[in-house]
């Protein structure tokens, strides 16, 4: 008999004897499923104050490799405080890790959590690249934990009942879905000098896996999104949920067979080099998902005042989704909330409410059965995925004269044009774009092998599917 951890709690004869079965396991999980869990975050700006928030009561220690941000987070918390992950990791008495750090070292902390026995909560996306993720689910299934992904619209009864009604053919079938994330992303400076890392950060420890660069924004912290060194863009911070909330409708359980990106970082210039207006096709047969990125109000002049109240919508959708199918679509605005509609525009039915997704996980992790996770860590790494994937086409394009752009339409779909000339005439708004000017990016076609996620007959782009880790830092292949 093969004894995983689900068997030897279930067992009250081998939950005595649970400290030689399973070594790994802490005190609390081998007393039993009624004994409190005892959690700990890793990652305190940002998306670290909701997960201490949402862990509150099983909270027992922190960590940060910012010393200025532990000590502000955790002063008023009887918790154990840790600079270095990896010595939190050494704990025994620690069961579940919260990892709310930037994207670069998601993967390589959760399965260095999993490695050391915890339960895995991780915010999205749950990866830097395609390759470290699919390790992470690899890691998460050889040694039998449980894993969440921070996609918490999945854990809101009305989106899965909206989902339900979509897949049941309540519309007719699916023919694409339309992500949007138009949320307003401001230039985040440049800096002629490199940044000066303060004392507090251990600046080592925070590059991790990523090269250990000069930086030259004015800010270290959370405008790391805007560099393909630690982040993904906003399709990968913001968007990342809408991408996965698309592809949940969808139904689709592997990457995109072909990719193609559109876009770039226009309006201003700064030390960001990830896009802030990008159409993205992950083309899905039969029904595609397109998803497009606007950080750029709706017009020049709301640049100057008004930035964050005036930004684009498509459908009602501002950062959300819309599914279309033969005899309608829904819309899905929020976490919470989609309407669905007839072709002509007649409301058919309204869902609404949020759900608990630490919640969610704790009582995963209590019973110890992934099958109760409402975002297992797979559905995590291919949402993740398709952001990354959109990311690297963009990385290996070339900028071409808003003319040149949509003279090359031949191929494509008339959807995806037409996506693309939204966002044109939205940049051209916005005086963002010269049609003489080599200024948007048509990105380089990705074709892949969905099921070995691998990318076909393009070697650059194979190699950007993973990166060159730096020493101490590896990720090993599992």
């Amino acid at each position: 008999m093969k004894y995983t951890r689900r068997t030897i709690l279930k067992s009250s004869a081998l939950a005595t004897g649970a400290a030689i079965a399973a070594p790994a396991l802490s005190y609390a999980r081998i007393c039993g499923s009624n004994e409190k869990i005892r959690a700990a975050v890793i990652g305190l700006n940002g998306r670290g104050q909701d997960h201490m928030r949402g862990l509150k009561e099983h909270l027992v220690a922190v960590c940060d490799c910012d010393q200025a941000v532990l000590g502000n987070r955790s002063k008023d918390l009887d918790v154990k405080q840790y600079v270095d992950f990896r010595k939190l990791l050494e704990q025994k008495d620690i069961d579940v890790v919260s990892i709310a750090t930037p994207n670069h070292t998601h993967s390589l902390i959760g399965i260095k959590a999993i490695e050391a026995g915890k339960d895995v909560y991780c915010e999205k996306p749950v990866s830097h690249n395609v390759w470290e993720g699919r390790q992470l689910v690899n890691a998460a299934k050889k040694h039998d934990r449980v894993v969440q992904c921070g996609t918490q619209s999945r854990s809101s009864p009305a989106l899965q009942e909206a989902v339900q009604y979509v897949r049941d053919g309540k519309l007719g079938d699916i023919q694409y879905a339309i992500g949007t994330c138009f949320k307003p992303r401001k230039a985040i400076g440049k800096l002629e000098k490199p940044l000066n890392i303060p004392d507090s950060v251990d600046y080592d420890l925070w590059c991790g896996p990523a090269e250990k660069r000069s930086l030259y924004r004015p800010r270290l912290h959370y405008d790391w999104h805007w560099d393909f060194n630690t982040g993904n863009g906003d399709m990968g911070n913001q968007g990342i949920h809408q991408m996965d909330i698309a592809r949940w409708f969808l139904g689709y359980q592997t990457v995109s067979p072909r990719v193609l990106s559109i876009g770039g970082r226009l309006g201003y210039e700064d030390a960001g080099d990830t896009p802030n207006t990008q159409t993205v096709i992950h083309d899905y047969q039969p029904a595609p998902l397109i998803f497009e990125t606007r950080g750029l109000p709706k017009s020049k002049k709301f640049q100057e005042k008004g930035w964050g109240g005036n930004m684009d919508d498509f459908w009602g959708s501002r950062i959300g989704v819309i599914v279309q199918c033969e005899n309608g679509y829904v819309v899905i605005p929020s976490y919470t909330g989609a309407t669905a509609f007839d072709n002509e525009n007649n409301e058919l039915k309204k869902w609404q409410g949020g759900g608990n997704h630490y919640q969610n996980f704790l009582q995963a992790v209590q019973s110890q059965d992934a099958s109760l996770l409402n975002a297992p860590i797979e559905e995590g790494h291919l949402s993740s995925a398709l952001c990354h994937t959109g990311g690297v086409s963009h990385q290996l394009g070339v900028a071409l004269p808003v003319q040149d752009i949509q003279s090359q339409f031949s191929h494509e779909s008339k959807m995806f044009e037409d996506s693309v000339n939204r966002m044109l005439q939205h940049l051209k708004a916005n005086e963002a774009v010269d049609n003489g000017a080599a200024e948007v990016v048509w990105g380089n076609e990705l074709l892949m092998d969905p099921k070995a996620e691998t990318i076909i007959e393009n070697s650059r782009a194979a190699d950007m599917m993973s990166r060159e880790y730096r020493d101490g830092f590896e990720i090993s292949e599992i």
